[in-house]
C-alpha cells in the first residue's frame, strides 16, 4: 500500500509474531524514518502510478529461527507456578506413557525435516528420557521441567480448548456367519486407493479422498456407507468377523479399534487401518438437531439406546453418516491396550488423540478442568499431563484432544459423556525457546502517529487526492512546491530509473 499508513491508537498489538520482538537499532530505525520523510515530502500529490516500480530499501536481516507458528492457533508461554494442578499430577505415569512414545520418535535414524511447528525437536528430550533412571515421582516432575518450557495455548480468539473421550469397545462376535451374528467387519479392501500411497500401505491417512479403480485408469469415490452396507463389497473374503448388529459395527468404528469377545471364549483384536473418504457426520449432532435427545443430555449411551428402540430409524441415522471404518486383525492380547496411530500401546488416562496435521506425536499437553468422571452431575477436578499417541477425523484444531480412558463398559460409560471445555498446555521442548527466539525477531517500523497520519493523509495508489483531503493537509502544513521540470540530459529510461533511485535516498 502506498502513501503514510494509518494511525494506531497506543494500546494496538503490533502484528507479527506473538512474542515482543528485539527492536531494529536506532540508527537503522533513524534511517528508515528519514528516507520516508523525504519519499513524502518529495512526492507530488496524488502519488505517481509509476510509484510501485520504486525500490525500496533492502535490510540485510540475519537468517533467524522463527517462533513457533501453528496454522489457527495463539499461544503463550507461561511459568510452571502458573500451571493449576501441575505439582499435585502423578508425573511419573505420564513419563512412562512419554517414554513409551520415544521408542517410535528415535527409531528412525534420519528422520526427515516435519513441518510441523515442533519439528523432530522431541528427539532430544526422548535420548535423556531412555537413559535416565527415573522411578519417582519427583524425578519424574523435574524431567519435564528440565527439558520442556510450558506454552498455554488454545484456538485463535479463544481461551479454552475442548475435550471428548474414547475407549475401546468389548463386543461379542463370531468368526463365521451364523443367524445371530450377521454383520461383517471388513478389512481393507485392495481396490481402495489413497492417492501418494501404495495399495499396501500402512498408516493411510484418515482423512481426505479415497477412491476405487474401475478398468485400468479411472478413479471414482470409494463406496459410502449406505452402498456397502447394502453389499457392495460382499462375497470377496474381506470378512474378519461377524458382528450381531450395526449398532455395534458403528461404535467400533467410531472409537476406532475394539476387542471381539468369540464364541470359543477367545479375544479377537482389531485396529482401524482405513477409510472411505467421506467426513464423518457425528449421529449425536443429528440427533440434537432434529430435537430428539437433547444437548445436555447427549451421550454415547443416549444414542446407543435409541437406536436400539428405533431399528428403522437407527438404520436411516446410520447413513446419513457415509464415512465408513476398514479394520486389521492386531496380535494383542486380553492384557493388552490398543494401540493408537504413533503405533505404541495407549495408557488409560494418560493418552489422547490429537490434530496430527498440527501436533507432533509424543507432545505431552497438561489438560486442566472439571469433568464428569464419577458421574453425570459430578464435576470432578482434571489435571493431568497426557501424551499425544493417537489421532481421529473428528479431532481437529490445536486444542483438541480425545482422552483414552480404556476398555470396557465403565471406560464407554465416562468417556461417552465428556463435551467439555478444558484449559490446555503444551510442553514445548527447550531448543525451541519462544522467549529467546521472539525476542530475535526485528519489529516492525512504527506507524506514525495521530497527529502525522491527519497532515499526510493515506492516497490509494492511481487515485486522485480529494479537495477535502488537500485542504486539510493545506491548513496543518504547507504542501512541498512542485519540482520544476527539468530537460533530461540522458535517455529517458535510464533518468527515470536515476530519478527512482535519488528519490529513496
Amino acid at each position: 500500500m502506498f502513501g503514510h499508513l494509518p494511525a494506531i491508537p497506543p494500546r494496538a498489538i503490533r502484528t507479527g509474531s506473538w512474542l515482543a520482538r528485539k527492536a531494529l537499532t536506532r540508527a537503522i530505525r533513524s534511517r528508515l524514518s528519514v528516507a520516508v520523510l523525504l519519499a513524502a515530502a518529495l512526492s507530488p500529490l496524488p502519488i505517481a502510478a509509476d510509484a510501485a516500480k520504486i525500490r525500496r530499501p533492502h535490510l540485510p536481516y540475519p537468517q533467524l529461527d522463527w517462533p513457533l507458528e501453528m496454522t489457527g492457533a495463539q499461544y503463550a508461554p507461561v511459568a510452571w507456578s502458573d500451571v493449576a494442578g501441575w505439582n499435585e499430577d502423578d508425573h511419573l505415569q505420564a513419563f512412562k506413557a512419554f517414554r513409551a512414545s520415544c521408542k517410535a520418535i528415535s527409531a528412525p535414524r534420519n528422520p526427515p525435516a516435519d513441518p510441523k511447528a515442533l519439528g523432530v525437536s522431541l528427539r532430544d528430550p526422548c535420548r535423556i528420557a531412555q537413559t535416565a533412571e527415573i522411578s519417582g515421582e519427583a524425578g519424574a516432575r523435574a524431567f519435564f521441567e528440565a527439558q520442556f518450557l510450558p506454552v498455554r495455548i488454545s484456538r485463535l480468539g479463544e481461551t479454552e480448548g475442548f475435550v471428548t473421550g474414547y475407549y475401546e469397545p468389548v463386543i461379542d462376535g463370531s468368526r463365521t456367519k451364523t443367524d445371530v451374528y450377521t454383520v461383517p467387519v471388513y478389512r481393507r479392501p485392495s481396490n481402495l486407493f489413497v492417492k501418494g500411497f501404495r495399495a499396501d500401505a500402512t498408516g493411510l491417512p484418515n482423512k481426505g479422498q479415497v477412491f476405487r479403480k474401475i478398468g485400468r485408469r479411472k478413479l471414482v469415490p470409494y463406496y459410502d456407507r449406505a452402498e456397502i452396507e447394502d453389499g457392495a463389497i460382499a462375497g470377496r473374503g474381506l470378512e474378519i468377523c461377524w458382528l450381531k448388529n450395526q449398532t455395534d459395527l458403528l461404535f467400533a468404528q467410531i472409537q476406532g479399534s475394539a476387542r471381539v469377545r468369540l464364541e470359543d471364549g477367545s479375544t479377537l483384536r482389531i485396529n482401524y487401518d482405513a477409510h472411505n473418504g467421506y467426513p464423518y457426520t457425528p449421529v449425536g449432532r443429528i440427533l440434537i438437531d432434529r430435537n430428539i435427545i437433547p444437548k445436555d443430555q447427549m451421550s454415547m449411551q443416549r444414542i446407543r439406546e435409541w437406536m436400539e428402540q428405533n431399528p428403522e430409524g437407527a438404520n436411516e441415522l446410520r447413513r446419513q453418516n457415509r464415512s465408513y471404518v476398514f479394520f486389521r486383525e492386531v496380535g494383542l492380547s486380553d492384557k493388552d491396550e490398543a494401540v493408537g496411530a504413533q503405533g505404541v500401546p495407549l495408557t488409560p488416562g494418560r493418552s489422547i488423540a490429537v490434530d496430527k496435521s498440527l501436533h507432533v506425536y509424543g507432545t505431552p499437553f497438561f489438560i486442566e478442568g472439571e469433568l464428569p468422571i464419577e458421574s453425570e452431575q459430578s464435576k470432578t477436578p482434571f489435571r493431568r499431563l497426557m501424551v499425544a499417541q493417537d489421532t481421529g477425523s473428528a479431532i481437529v484444531g490445536p486444542a483438541r484432544a480425545d482422552l483414552y480412558f480404556g476398555a470396557g463398559v465403565d471406560a464407554g460409560k465416562v468417556s461417552g459423556r465428556l463435551r467439555h471445555a478444558m484449559r490446555f498446555v503444551m510442553l514445548v521442548p527447550r531448543s525451541l525457546d519462544p522467549v529467546a527466539r521472539g525476542q530475535a525477531m526485528p519489529v516492525p517500523v512504527e506507524r506514525p502517529s495521530a497527529k502525522i497520519a491527519k497532515l499526510f493523509p493515506q492516497i490509494a495508489p492511481g487515485k486522485p487526492a480529494s479537495s477535502t483531503a488537500v485542504a486539510e493537509a493545506a491548513q496543518g502544513v504547507p504542501l512541498p512546491a512542485a519540482r520544476p521540470e527539468i530537460a533530461p540530459d540522458r535517455p529517458a529510461r535510464r533518468h527515470r530509473h536515476h530519478r527512482s533511485w535519488w528519490r529513496l535516498r
